[in-house]
């Protein structure tokens, strides 16, 4: 290993920990800040109050941090440079519409050794907080998976080299269903019709990603007739979530190839997002065509 490599294996674990660390915090703050504030993200989403709260949080956090050179969110229009070093790239609060309902929500992060944008063959790590019944970190570095426990901001071992099961049980697709396309359409009704599989679908895509991960299945948020470049922003969620169900044993796609493949113009750039067990997601891939 380099110094050079040493160096950014150093870094990452600063961050991973400084995420951790921070998620006390994030929890606590939520019950006092579920009402919308006034204007959109970059993405022309609503925020609430929570939102802006995670990011700032996050990024106070991380910018003392040496050896982090960009913070990049989805809550901000653009990259803030706030050093020397990786790249971070954040959803703060992915599912935070499920504050209204209690639902599951998360913290998703990955980390990049380029400027952003950037493609996502340039990922060091990826991994989100899962804020469930109980604070859990899934971590994706080196081709490996694990997880642990979060109390008190400390990590505590749960699994490590966390695989897709074999055998798929669950399908979770995301989107109007008025607005997929015939192709995926019939997919979904081939998926719904098969033995063993059953409809799971939250509303937090960190939710519904993370049962993918325990139970095998297939997740997608498809290209729509209305977003045909798809819902999902390929910095913050399509690589560290391709990169994550990857080093799972599972398979990500655009439609066409691996999420990790492609390359943003834009920091907030979008892609249609489909990962799973390696035979669903080829089945897909080919009903797609």
């Amino acid at each position: 290993m380099t110094d050079e490599s040493s160096r950014e294996d150093d870094v990452v674990d600063a961050v991973v920990e400084t995420l951790c660390a921070a998620a006390p915090s994030i929890r606590a703050g939520l019950p006092g800040r579920r009402v919308y504030e006034e204007g959109t993200n970059p993405s022309g989403e609503r925020q609430l109050e929570a939102d802006t709260y995670a990011d700032e949080l996050l990024l106070k956090r991380l910018r003392p941090l040496d050896g982090v050179g960009e913070y990049a969110s989805e809550e901000r229009a653009d990259v803030i440079d706030i050093g020397e070093g990786v790249s971070v790239a954040l959803d703060p609060l992915d599912g935070s519409t499920n504050l209204k309902p209690n639902n599951v929500m998360g913290t998703l992060y990955s980390v990049y050794d380029e400027p952003l944008p950037t493609g996502g063959e340039n990922l060091l790590a990826a991994g989100y907080i899962l804020y469930g019944p109980v604070t859990t970190l899934v971590a994706a570095r080196d081709g490996v998976v694990s997880e642990y426990i979060l109390e008190s901001g400390i990590k505590r071992p749960l699994r490590e080299e966390l695989t897709l099961p074999d055998d798929p049980a669950i399908f979770s697709f995301g989107g109007r269903v008025n607005h997929w396309f015939d192709e995926f359409e019939a997919f979904a009704s081939e998926t719904e019709r098969t033995e063993g599989m059953k409809l799971r679908y939250g509303g937090s895509m960190i939710g519904d990603v993370n049962q993918i991960l325990h139970y095998g299945g297939v997740f997608a948020y498809p290209a729509q007739t209305d977003a045909p470049s798809g819902k999902l922003r390929q910095q913050f969620e399509g690589f560290p979530i391709g990169y994550i169900i990857e080093c799972a044993g599972g398979r990500s796609s655009d439609g066409e190839a691996s999420l990790l493949s492609g390359t943003p113009d834009g920091i907030h750039d979008r892609v249609p997002v489909y990962i799973g067990n390696d035979s669903l997601v080829e089945s897909l891939e080919a009903r797609l065509g």
